[in-house]
Formats: structure tokens, C-alpha cells, sequence
């Protein structure tokens, strides 16, 4: 492939006609390790590739390095330190990782399991008399919320707004000012607002009536790093809030696709219920959430595989596309829950490696466990189901199955 065909490539990546099925594209951007697309970007496709440049130190993640400002990114509340670089991402990763998982609270997430178990028993109880079942809007949507909004102590009566601000929020991610409308972006950045205004709130309550949840102890915490502002304890929620149940819908959901198309495995599962482990592994790697991420910058020029990449150049990483290069992966486009040596990049890598990542697998886990082992029978209504519309966090609007 040449250098003016990958863009192309990327073009029909983008468009919504690929959404339920990108990979044989994918397959054709691979071909060019390394691609310049007509508005100066950079995709990288390849599994090597992007493995190293998620390790290279000149990769900023902070969007204020490109040479040319990305509409999205213009305007926005203060960043999470999803998007900031060393040393500030460093130190704002670690507050929150002691309150989060090892090695401060090392049984944080493994603890809630009786919590995420009753959680789902709860919601598949309500499907009790039903044939037709939405495992988004039904379960996959609503599980993570609850479970996100418990842990940051959100009230539970909160929960149903998150579903606008975010749905709103992500949907101005990919924003395009050529293609789209500008309420697109205005919205999603509207929802920005009243989501911080909201946590702020929360914040504020919580220094003068601590309880047990994260944002109680983010706001009272006075460890060796200091304590959080205000202000990063808000986009360390908005972080948690967004990230760790968006991404958690579609894995659930791509999971539960991929069994209803795989019946042999999903009877396996029933037998054989420690198959959960490698199973959701697999499901990181052949059907993944975050398919890309495309804001990152060239901190300075940076040469991968023979290209050099100017310093400010926008820099769009394919994670979806490495995760089934066959340079890397055997038969990567065969659904394999017993694959050994399954090193996806599912959750990134590097430094910005998912920070909830232990606790989307474990809901995972449980969800699609329980799911298997209580419907009856179930079978997709429609295949392929519609799909959201952003090419970035990939993954059913709806799931229709029968059961019965």
C-alpha cells in the first residue's frame, strides 16, 4: 500500500458503514506500519510498532503539544491525568492509585465482589417473564454505572443523569468540524460542564462530611505526594465516571456478541466456569472497547519504523489493529479463549496503561459468567446489531437477544 492509499483506508475506518465490522481494514492499514493521512496525522497499525511508541517518552499525551489544536480539545475543563505527561501524570496517578488498588489498598477491587455479583443477580432477576431482553440497555449500561457511581459515592437517585452527560460527551470525542454539526461539540462540552459543576458539589461535601468512598478519602488524603486541588479530584472522577463504565458497557456487550456467535464456547463456559479468566482476556484482544486513541502528539520528532514523525504532529494509535496483527498474534482473527501468551493491547500500555483495568475485567468476569449461566437459551435477534456511532469506544447502541 502507498502512502496516498492508507489515508483512504482511514477515510472508510471512520465512515459509520465500517462500525460493525473494521477489521478487514484494519488488515489493509497494517500494510503501512506507519501512515500520513492528508490533514498531517500519523496512524500507527501495527503491533510492534505500537508497542514501542506507547513506551517512548516522546509521546505527550497532552493535547496542548500539538502543532495544530484540536477543536475537541479547545475550551475543555481542566484535564485528567489521563491527559497530561510525566512528572504531573506521574504524581496525580499515584494519589489516586492509593485509594484505588495496590499497593496501598491492594484488595480494593477484589473486595467488591460480592457487591458486583449482587449488583447483577439483581438486574437479571428483572428479566424473569421476558423473552426480549436489550443486554445494553437491560444490563450493561446500568451495571458499571451503579458500580462506578457506589464507589465514588454518588447517591444512587444521580445515576440516571450520568447517561446524558456521557453519552453526550463521548459522542463529542470524534467530533469532525466538516462533517458535523456544531451542536455536536457544543453539547458535549455543555455536559462537560454540568458533570464538574455536579462533582464539584460532591467534592465539597465531602471535606466537611467525610465518608467511605473515593472521593472522601481523594479530598482528606494527605499522603507523600501532598493532596489533591479540588480541581484534579473532579477530573480524576469525570476520569473514573466516563472512562471507567463507557469502556466497560462495550466490553460487556462485545462480550456477550461474541458468545451468542461462538455457541460452542458459550456452552463451554456454562461447563467449565473458570474458562472466565482467559475468555475475557481474549475478548480484550479480538473484540476490544477503545479500538483508538487518537490524541496524542510527537513531544519531539520521533522516528517508528523508518518514519519520522515531526515534532506537534497529531499521532492516532490503531490498538484494535495491533491486537490482531498476525505478525504478532496466530490466527488473530480466530475468537481463542485458550490463546497462551495473550499480550493485547486491550487496556494500552505504558505509563497510560487502564487505570480501572483490574476492575472492568472482574465486571467483566462476573457479568458475562452470570449471564451465560442464567438466560435461557438466548439467540441474537439481529447480527450484525446497530452500532454507536463513535469509531473510538466501539460497541452495540443495542443488543436484542431472546430467550426462552
Amino acid at each position: 500500500m502507498t502512502m496516498t492509499e492508507a489515508p483512504d483506508t482511514m477515510r472508510r475506518i471512520l465512515d459509520y458503514s465500517a462500525r460493525a465490522d473494521p477489521y478487514p481494514y484494519y488488515a489493509e492499514l497494517r500494510r503501512t506500519p506507519v501512515s500520513l493521512q492528508e490533514d498531517g496525522s500519523y496512524v500507527i497499525s501495527t503491533y510492534r510498532e505500537l508497542a514501542d511508541i506507547l513506551h517512548n517518552p516522546h509521546l505527550s499525551s497532552d493535547a496542548r503539544n500539538l502543532s495544530r489544536p484540536m477543536p475537541a480539545a479547545e475550551g475543555r475543563e481542566t484535564p485528567s491525568f489521563l491527559q497530561l505527561d510525566p512528572p504531573e501524570h506521574d504524581r496525580l496517578r499515584r494519589l489516586a492509585m492509593r485509594h484505588f488498588g495496590p499497593p496501598h489498598t491492594p484488595g480494593l477491587v477484589d473486595g467488591m465482589r460480592p457487591e458486583l455479583s449482587a449488583v447483577v443477580g439483581g438486574l437479571i432477576d428483572d428479566f424473569a417473564g421476558r423473552s426480549r431482553i436489550d443486554i445494553v440497555d437491560d444490563f450493561a449500561y446500568p451495571f458499571p454505572v451503579a458500580v462506578i457511581c457506589r464507589l465514588l459515592g454518588v447517591p444512587p437517585e444521580d445515576e440516571p443523569r450520568f447517561h446524558h452527560w456521557v453519552n453526550a460527551i463521548i459522542d463529542s470525542l470524534d467530533y469532525n468540524a466538516e462533517t458535523d454539526p456544531p451542536e455536536k461539540l457544543s453539547n458535549g462540552m455543555q455536559a462537560g460542564k454540568d458533570l464538574e459543576e455536579y462533582l464539584g458539589g460532591l467534592v465539597e461535601q465531602r471535606h466537611s462530611r467525610p465518608g467511605d468512598d473515593l472521593l472522601s478519602r481523594l479530598a482528606t488524603d494527605d499522603g507523600p505526594d501532598g493532596r489533591m486541588t479540588d480541581d484534579e479530584i473532579n477530573s480524576t472522577a469525570r476520569l473514573l465516571l466516563i472512562a471507567g463504565h463507557e469502556t466497560t458497557v462495550n466490553l460487556i456487550a462485545n462480550g456477550m456478541l461474541t458468545l451468542l456467535r461462538h455457541p460452542q464456547t458459550l456452552q463451554r463456559l456454562r461447563d467449565e466456569p473458570d474458562l472466565i479468566v482467559p475468555l475475557v482476556e481474549e475478548l480484550l484482544r479480538y473484540e476490544p472497547p477503545v479500538h483508538m486513541v487518537p490524541w496524542r502528539a510527537a513531544y519531539s520528532d520521533i522516528t517508528v519504523a523508518d518514519t519520522v514523525i515531526p515534532k506537534g504532529s497529531q499521532v492516532i494509535l490503531m490498538l484494535a489493529s495491533g491486537s490482531r496483527d498476525p505478525e504478532r498474534f496466530h490466527e488473530p482473527d480466530r475468537f481463542d479463549p485458550d490463546r497462551r501468551d495473550n499480550q493485547h493491547l486491550g487496556f494500552g500500555s505504558g505509563i497510560h496503561l487502564c487505570f480501572g483495568g483490574p476492575l472492568a475485567r472482574l465486571e467483566a468476569q462476573i457479568a458475562l459468567s452470570e449471564l451465560v449461566r442464567r438466560l435461557d437459551r438466548p439467540r441474537l435477534v439481529s447480527d450484525p446489531p446497530p452500532y454507536r456511532r463513535s469509531p473510538v469506544l466501539r460497541g452495540p447502541i443495542h443488543l436484542h437477544i431472546e430467550q426462552g
